[in-house]
Order: structure tokens, then C-alpha cells, then sequence
């Protein structure tokens, strides 16, 4: 079993930045790849960003290359998603989620991960 809190969600303008972080717990952190979903009113949830065990492969959605950057600290259970250039359509509930079957791989399909956090908003004024 594998528990997830995401933190760091608000409100932000246009252009501005925010870090959010997502705390593990349960089965060891450094042996399970780590993504971020999210999830707009109305909309499917989709990928945003991947990485690895180790740190050393990442991936992102076209739609925020660039802009964002994850990242995790295997010593402290934690993988983060700093964001910045912020825009109002990446207003959205923002979901960590841990891929433990897929340590290596960076998998960007929702059904590839098998354990999720409650999310957290995000919203970018204009």
C-alpha cells in the first residue's frame, strides 16, 4: 500500500509560480516511478509530468514543457512539481500519483498508476 498527500495548491496570477509537493508513505518510495495528472471541471484527467526511481528520466506534457520541472527527494518520500509561467488553463485539481509497477519506465497513462492522492487545486487568474 502506498499513501499520498499532495500540498502546495492555491491561487496564483497569471505568470506567477507555485511548487507543489507530494509526501509518501507505505511501500519504499525509491522503487516506484512518480506522476502528476490533473484534472480541469468538465475534462478527463490527463498526464502532466513523469519521473523515474531514481530521479534520472523525466517526461512532460507538451503543454507544460518547459514551464514545468519534477523532481523528487528519494531521502525524504517526497516528489515535487515546481511550476512556473503560470497560465489559466492550467487551472486544475492537481494529482500525484506512484506507478509501482513501473520503476523504470515513464508511463503516462492513467491506468498505469496504481495508487493516487485527493488532490490539489490549483487556480491562475488572468
Amino acid at each position: 500500500q502506498v499513501q499520498l498527500v499532495e500540498s502546495g495548491g492555491g491561487l496564483v496570477q497569471a505568470g506567477g509560480s507555485l511548487r507543489l509537493s507530494c509526501a509518501a508513505s507505505g511501500r519504499t518510495f525509491s522503487r516506484y516511478g512518480m506522476g502528476w495528472f490533473r484534472q480541469a471541471p468538465g475534462k478527463e484527467r490527463e498526464f502532466v509530468a513523469v519521473i523515474n526511481w531514481s530521479g534520472g528520466s523525466t517526461k512532460y506534457a507538451d503543454s507544460v514543457k518547459g514551464r514545468f520541472t519534477i523532481s523528487r527527494d528519494n531521502a525524504k518520500n517526497t516528489v515535487y512539481l515546481e511550476m512556473n509561467s503560470l497560465k489559466p488553463e492550467d487551472t486544475a485539481v492537481y494529482y500525484c500519483a506512484a506507478a509501482t509497477r513501473w520503476p523504470t519506465e515513464l508511463r503516462i497513462g492513467v491506468q498505469s498508476y496504481n495508487y493516487w492522492g485527493q488532490g490539489t487545486q490549483v487556480t491562475v487568474s488572468s
